[in-house]
């Protein structure tokens, strides 16, 4: 893990306001030891789930979108810390492993222009090496029998995460993907808008469903090969259908999506762009509220072949300042929501 920054217990201590008589996740999570091998204890600990930050926007830059999705691992982090631990979710049962060191790559993208072709270029291949690393990390995750949650960062990560679970599964997988967009562009290069379609073009995705399509940013083309796919591996369903024209109902299509995805692991993405009002690369002022997205979150969660949780594009340095911290509570959320539902539940424990 040479590209891991490990998130220590003083990291931890920093981002934590602790209260007399309340415990707090910040106080019961697992971070490695100084001088362990990141390796040996992340296969060794009772932690679960694995906390991963990818502190990047470089693929959102690759595909003409905004910067921002890099300060969201901050603000997550420290709205994970001060959650409650208690009687329905425990702290310990995460590890917080850190964040991959992209910051040679942010350095380099920083004054790239996607206009121009050579720097375009040049943002693809940054892109191409964060999914080396994204990759092989996912694959050590899962390897050792743990559930990865991983804040992004742009979409692009998706292939990374896909990829790895699929190596160290050594299996295809499938994806579930609450999106706005379908990520599954044309291979021009790798960027945050065709994640999917490389990891289904080098055959480790198996099945995907994308779930609430904006059908008005959706191009002719997508639609063309997301049509041509559909019924065999890959099937999607849109927001207007559900939500405006009431042609589908939203349980019964969560419903038909797990019964599509759940036999193989599968991983869950969530790109916050879905959700009204969430500052992102693509914000957008239509879309599932962030109840249905929690109770979407909690219906795949429960299936014992959910792999990883994937939350991206969230860019709190985006937001108004006064509620930039929103985006962090809301991925606390999210992830505790995730968490409740994977994991069996615990005698509740005695203050002595």
């Amino acid at each position: 893990m040479e590209k891991l920054v490990p998130f220590t217990i003083y990291d931890l201590a920093k981002v934590t306001n602790h209260r007399s008589g309340e415990s707090k996740f910040g106080e019961t999570m697992l971070t490695i030891p100084k001088d362990a091998s990141a390796t040996e204890f992340l296969a060794s600990c009772d932690a679960r789930y694995v906390l991963l930050g990818i502190p990047e926007d470089i693929g959102v830059r690759a595909n003409a979108g905004r910067p921002g999705a890099a300060s969201a691992w901050k603000s997550a982090i420290k709205a994970i810390a001060n959650m409650q631990h208690n009687r329905f979710c425990k702290g310990y049962h995460i590890l917080v492993l850190g964040t991959l060191d992209v910051s040679a790559e942010m350095h380099a993208a920083q004054n790239l222009d996607y206009q121009n072709t050579a720097d375009r270029k040049l943002l693809f291949e940054l892109v191409e090496c964060i999914d080396k690393e994204v990759c092989h990390i996912m694959s050590l995750i899962v390897s050792a029998g743990k559930i990865p949650i991983v804040i992004g960062g742009g979409h692009n990560n998706a292939y990374g995460n896909i990829k790895g679970t699929a190596l160290a599964k050594g299996k295809q997988v499938n994806a579930i993907n609450f999106d706005a967009h379908s990520d599954f562009r044309i291979l021009e290069g790798r960027h945050s808008g065709n994640g999917f379609s490389y990891a289904f073009e080098e055959a480790f995705l198996k099945r995907y469903f994308v779930f609430g399509l904006h059908e008005s940013y959706t191009s002719k083309k997508v639609l063309k090969v997301l049509k041509k796919r559909e019924d065999d591996r890959v099937r999607f369903n849109t927001y207007d259908e559900i939500a405006i024209r009431r042609e589908k109902q939203f349980d019964e299509e969560m419903v038909q999506a797990l019964d599509y995805i759940k036999d193989d692991p599968f991983g869950i993405e969530i790109d916050l762009d879905a959700i009204p009002g969430i500052a992102s690369s693509a914000m957008t002022c239509s879309g599932f509220s962030v109840e249905e997205l929690r109770r979407f979150i909690t219906y795949f969660g429960q299936s014992e072949n959910a792999a990883y949780l994937h939350i991206c594009e969230g860019a709190p340095d985006l937001a108004e300042d006064k509620n930039a911290h929103l985006i962090g509570k809301l991925i606390g959320y999210l992830i505790t929501d995730f968490m409740k539902a994977n994991h069996e539940e615990e005698e509740e424990e005695v203050d002595l």
